[in-house]
Formats: structure tokens, sequence, C-alpha cells
């Protein structure tokens, strides 16, 4: 699939030209002829392709592509590993159930904070370099938590993890609308599916994996740190800035640094982002879809393990819910783009999440199967948040401001429901109340959702 999508991208973006009579980054015409052969080409761009291989931008292409699926790849598996195995970890750092739901409130207070850097220290090092120094931030943290020593050590690893995970989310978008600004939907879509995979695939395996490893919950956990170390390779020749976009031109005509793409920027005017109303929807859509996912990767297992459901299967139903975002992840982004208005997607989610908490609250185990899928379909609401996120700036810079702002407004709004949800389990005694502010929770996402929805861009609501 890479291969295709990367071909593709490199037959539709328009090359720079030494006459430089295409602005930056000027997709090609639909249907214009691919590149000719060496022997097609002469000496035109004899320094550019080697006989019979690939051209230099094409291989860029490549890595990049795989940078951003291993970057997606590490995105969740600090968080649903640890869901996994939330009774082992409690048991053995003597937690309640309250600093429990803390713990899983943790990932949305990180994003919110050191998200909201992630515009800014891609305009001063280049967004290649910072999510580098993400994935290098997540396999350090991942190594270090399961031996921290006691709550507070465990806490402060994980925060190290996530403060790469919140730069990393934030940045996907800007990445992919500079780099692929033809192909948003579909790019959004591999990333969000290898997001789903990684999610779906620490849910399913950790339990096993810790079993085979002698039953140890820091074997279990630590293991997922080989996978972010494998994610920080492709972005290394992006860290300095030494390849640019396609069409990319500096004021000399030459290909220079970009901030949305791998080097430094100029400071360029910012937009009064909380002018727009859109922003606003699409901060308060992103921010209750990402209450409902962190409340079920840190507690569905549980309320399964809780009705009855053995822990190895309770970690299954909870990678059928993830691995559900794999198909749909890319499906739903596709689609969205195609749609004037996104808000009856939003509806179709919404209607999916009511039903599976309703399942959840009348037969949790008899019908456990039915309300993994349901709630699986409902989390698909994350790359819907994310392709609207492309769709309602119309620039790189617009789109930076726009995920930062919607991301860290978001997770601000969602910190407290896992906690919440802790503090009711606890105190009583059963899953009821949980399940119920789950579900009321699930209705004003749907309108705000279908707000964030409208045909509209946040330039041009921030300069009216």
């Amino acid at each position: 699939m890479m291969g295709v999508m990367t071909s593709e991208e490199t037959r539709t973006m328009t090359p720079p030209t030494a006459s430089g009579s295409a602005p930056a980054g000027t997709p090609a015409p639909h249907g214009a002829p691919a590149a000719r052969d060496d022997r097609e080409r002469g000496g035109r761009e004899g320094s550019g392709r080697e006989r019979g291989g690939a051209s230099p931008r094409a291989w860029t292409m490549r890595v990049l592509v795989l940078g951003i699926v291993l970057s997606a790849l590490n995105l969740r598996p600090a968080i649903t590993s640890l869901g996994a195995l939330l009774e082992e970890v409690r048991d053995g750092l003597g937690m309640s159930g309250s600093v429990a739901g803390l713990l899983t409130s943790v990932p949305p207070l990180c994003f919110a904070v050191f998200g909201v850097m992630a515009p800014r220290l891609a305009r001063r090092f280049g967004a290649g370099a910072v999510v580098c120094a993400g994935m290098v931030a997540i396999a350090t943290g991942l190594l270090v938590r399961p031996y921290a020593g006691g709550t507070a050590g465990f806490l402060a690893a994980s925060a190290l993890a996530l403060m790469g995970i919140a730069v990393s989310n934030v940045l996907m978008p800007v990445i992919v609308k500079h780099w692929f600004p033809d192909r948003v939907g579909s790019m959004t879509g591999l990333y969000s599916m290898a997001l789903a995979l990684g999610t779906a695939l620490a849910a399913a395996v950790t339990v096993p994996l810790t079993d085979a490893l002698g039953g140890s919950w820091q074997s279990g956990l630590v293991l997922w740190a080989s996978l972010a170390v494998a994610a920080v390779l492709p972005w290394l020749p992006f860290v300095r800035g030494r390849v640019t976009p396609p069409g990319a031109r500096d004021a000399a005509g030459q290909g220079g640094p970009d901030a949305a793409g791998t080097g430094p920027a100029p400071e360029v005017p910012r937009l009064r982002i909380t002018r727009s109303r859109t922003a606003w929807a699409l901060a308060v859509f992103f921010g209750l879809q990402a209450t409902a996912a962190y409340i079920t990767m840190g507690w569905m297992a549980q309320i399964f393990r809780d009705a009855g459901v053995p822990a190895g299967t309770a970690g299954l139903l909870l990678a059928v819910t993830m691995v559900m975002g794999v198909p749909l992840a890319f499906v739903i982004p596709r689609l969205a783009t195609r749609l004037p208005h996104q808000g009856p997607i939003v509806i179709a989610l919404g209607v999916c999440g009511l039903a599976g908490y309703a399942g959840l609250y009348l037969a949790p185990a008899a019908g456990a199967w039915a309300w993994a899928l349901l709630l699986g379909v409902a989390n698909c609401a994350f790359p819907l948040a994310l392709t609207m996120v492309g769709m309602r700036a119309r620039t790189g810079q617009g789109v930076a401001q726009l995920s930062a702002f919607a991301q860290s407004t978001g997770y601000l709004i969602s910190i407290p429901g896992p906690l919440l949800v802790g503090v009711l389990y606890q105190h009583s005694g059963g899953w009821g109340l949980p399940i119920a502010l789950m579900s009321a929770l699930m209705v004003p996402q749907m309108a705000v959702g279908v707000l964030a929805g409208r045909n509209r861009t946040v330039e041009d609501e921030a300069a009216a």
C-alpha cells in the first residue's frame, strides 16, 4: 500500500523546474503523463536518477510514508498495553481505584499540555525533527516506566512517553497536508489505520506475551519500546531539513526548509483561531471523542473482567474494539473528504456508541463481542476528527494552528472523564453510573460534531 500511494504522489506532484514557473507545491493536473525513464530524459536529470533505479525524490517519499506509518503504530500502545494489565499494575504498585482513574487521565493531560507546544517546536526545528524526538521520548519512557519504582516514577516515565505521542499527534495532520496536499484523505486514512492497528495489537497480545515471558507485568509493558526504536530511524533524514516537499522552493528558487515538512521556517502571522466557531466546535468534538476513547482503552477490559470474562478474553475484546479502526480508519477519511458536510458520519458513529453502552449495561458478558464491535465503530470518531482538521483549514499554517488548538483544548476537556469513571466505580461498587456517564456524553459529542462538519474554513472565520 505504501508503494502504491507513494507512486501516486510522485505522479501527481509537479517537481521543481529550473524556470521555477510553477508555484511551490502546485499539484500537477490529473492525467498528466508519468515521468519518463533515464533514456527518455537524457541528460536533463542525469544527476537526479540512476539508470534503472528510482529517483531520490521517490525514495524520499517512500521513507516518509514508512516514517508516518511506524510513528502512527506507536501512538497508542503505551496506553492500551497498560489498559490490558491495569489490574496487575494496580496490585504491583498498590494503587486504589481513584489513583488508577488518575493514571487513565494522564494521557489526555499530557496531550493537552505538550501538544500545544508542537507548532512552535516545528517552526523552530522542523516537524521531522520534532517527530523524531517524539519517537525517542516514547522509546525512553516505555523502557523506564516498568522499573521506575513506585507510582510516582511510573507516572513520570509514562508522561515522558506521552509527551512524544502528544507532539506527534499534532504534527501528523500538518505533515500530511504539506507533503500530500492532494492525498489528504488517503494519507490520513493510512496513518489512522496504522494507529488503530497499533492500538489493537497492544491490547490483543500484551497479556499473552506477558504470560509467555513469565507473568511479569514489567516485561509485558517494556517490550513495546522496541517498536518505538524502529520508528526513530525513518525520520533521521528529515531532522536537519535535508529534504523538502515536491515543488517546495525558497526565495532564491531552490528547495529550502519548510516548517510543515522538515526544517525551520520564518515566522508568519498567526490566525486568531479562537474567533472561529468551527475551531471551537472541532475542539469540543475532539475532546468528547477522546473522553470516550480513553475511558474505553482504560476501563473496558476491566468492565468485562468484572462481568466474569477471563482476563485474556477481555484483552481480546478490547483488541476487537481497537481493530475495528483499522479498516474504518481508512474508509471514513476518504468518505469524509467526498462529502460537503460530515454531520451524517458523526451521527452514525454516535448511534453505534449509544447502542454499545446500552449493551454493556444490560448484558456485558452475554453480548460482549457485539458491544466490542459497536464501540469500535464509535471510536472511529478519532480519524474523522483528524480528517476534519485537514479540511477546515486551507493552508499548512492554518492546519498547524487548528490541529494544536483542537487537540490541546480537546484533551483538556477529556481529562476529567476517565478519572470520574474511576471515582464512580470505586464509590458505587458497580458499572451502572460510569456507563450512564459515557452514554450521556455521547449526545453533545454528536451535536458539536455536526457543527464541526460544516463546509467552512477557520481562516475565513478568523478574518471575519
